[in-house]
């Protein structure tokens, strides 16, 4: 079907659009097998060694992916997303059958785990700019905000359907057999995924210096090649000939890089949102994260305790997703932004003080919610401000603070509260929290910022 064809017909809702539901299928599928591959990631870990020792093969994922996250967003960016998700899950897919397979016939030990969970990092750090990238080139633009709700929904689904369905394995066959699971789901978002037809990137932009158009893609009449191509054009409809189908860019890829920190840099929405995504992360993820087991432990709350409190949370960030998904925007989007990180910051702070479980599960609902309303705003706003043809380096910025500079320092989040305990910990990374929402409320531009309608 002709670009000018795919323009004319109206578009449909992101909840009935095949193209959507392939990709929400997929990323379902992806989503429960990073569950259960974890999930038997630590089992075995444990099941081989210390405490301390599993706890290093669990952590040492997260620094390949910290490395690499930017780079993997040229490498999406230059290669095509869908190309890039294809590759990484079937990746995901041969190291985890591969581990089942090994731990079938041996006990290889730590080691062998470790070399997983690095080379599992490395896939991510490409993976999750794809990810990222590939909404835009799916849906229509007044549609991208409803599929951040139904991708966040995908992912409280996979986060509640992976942890009892790897348990479950586990019991049945040991971490092998959930490792053979979770190479099966991520088998299943494979075929949903070569079934994606991406939409053309935009024709009344030029393309980045460097870059050319991913395979099969049509230039308009008269338009030129980029910088590099000697101004060529091709005539409507031609495809560019084989062995320059632009899957791969010339040039060095740290300059691919400097490209999309200018393009963000100069974007007079994205700049500033790129500063409060990565505010929030730091102050959200080491108290979230470290923060709620150890106020369990010290509160007497145990293990029902902190099940309870990631349920609240849980629950309030899904209902934020569902809300996002039916109604397709929020108005002003960028002044509820700001607010909600404020008031999820006040939530944060409160959650250390609440005196019984019940509360502080309460507490974890209102935090959930409004973490996961100014969540799904980030992310539907850069969705819808970014040039597509820059969307995996931009979507690799926006995510470096949570899934990657973030975990390295939830250590030093633990060492902090065994110094002067749980509370100053959760104020100060609500204060940090806090201090992202104002930042959006004090720049016009993104304060500003709507949601297409």
């Amino acid at each position: 079907m002709s670009a000018a064809v795919l323009a004319a017909a109206p578009p449909r809702p992101a909840h009935r659009d095949p193209q959507v539901l392939r990709w929400l299928g997929a990323y379902t599928a992806s989503t429960v097998g990073d569950s259960v591959y974890y999930l038997a990631l630590s089992w075995a870990a444990v099941s081989s060694g210390s405490p301390a020792q599993a706890g290093l093969v669990m952590a040492v994922s997260a620094v390949p992916r910290a490395l690499l996250l930017l780079f993997g967003g040229v490498i999406a960016d230059r290669l095509g997303p869908r190309r890039v998700v294809l590759v990484s899950d079937t990746a995901r897919c041969l190291v985890t059958l591969g581990l089942a397979a090994t731990l079938l016939a041996a006990s290889p030990g730590l080691w062998l785990l470790a070399a997983a969970a690095l080379v599992f990092g490395a896939v991510d750090a490409v993976f999750l700019p794809a990810v990222g990238a590939l909404p835009p080139r799916i849906a229509a633009r007044d549609q991208l905000a409803r599929v951040q709700g139904l991708r966040g929904l995908a992912y409280r689904m996979g986060s509640v359907l992976g942890a009892p369905l790897g348990g479950l394995a586990v019991a049945t066959g040991g971490p092998a057999s959930a490792f053979g699971a979770a190479g099966a789901l991520f088998a299943l978002s494979l075929p949903l995924l070569c079934a994606l037809r991406l939409r053309p990137l935009p024709t009344e932009e030029k393309l980045p210096t460097g870059e050319k158009l991913p395979t099969g893609e049509k230039l308009p009449t008269g338009e030129k090649l980029p910088a590099g191509e000697k101004g060529e054009k091709l005539p409507t409809g031609e495809k560019l000939p084989a062995g320059e189908k632009g899957e791969k860019a010339d040039g060095p890829v740290l300059r691919d890089l400097a490209d999309g920190l200018r393009h963000l840099r100069g974007h007079r929405v994205l700049g500033p949102l790129m500063i409060t995504v990565l505010l929030a992360d730091l102050g959200f993820v080491g108290p979230l994260n470290v923060g709620l087991a150890l106020l369990a432990e010290q509160r007497g709350w145990g293990a029902p305790g902190i099940g309870w409190l990631l349920a609240g949370f849980g629950a309030g960030a899904g209902a934020a997703s569902l809300l996002l998904a039916v109604r397709g925007r929020l108005p002003r989007a960028g002044t509820t932004l700001g607010w909600t990180m404020i008031l999820g910051a006040a939530a944060v702070a409160a959650l250390a003080f609440a005196p019984r479980l019940p509360v502080a599960v309460a507490v974890a609902v209102a935090v959930g919610l409004l973490a996961g309303v100014s969540g799904a705003l980030c992310h539907a706003l850069v969705q819808t401000e970014c040039d597509p043809a820059y969307l995996g380096r931009v979507s690799a910025v926006s995510s470096l603070g949570s899934l990657g500079l973030a975990p390295l320092g939830m250590p030093l989040t633990g060492a902090a509260a065994g110094l002067w305990g749980t509370g100053p910990v959760f104020v100060a990374g609500a204060a940090v929290c806090a201090l992202s929402g104002a930042f959006a409320l004090t720049v016009p531009s993104l304060r500003r910022a709507e949601l297409p309608r």
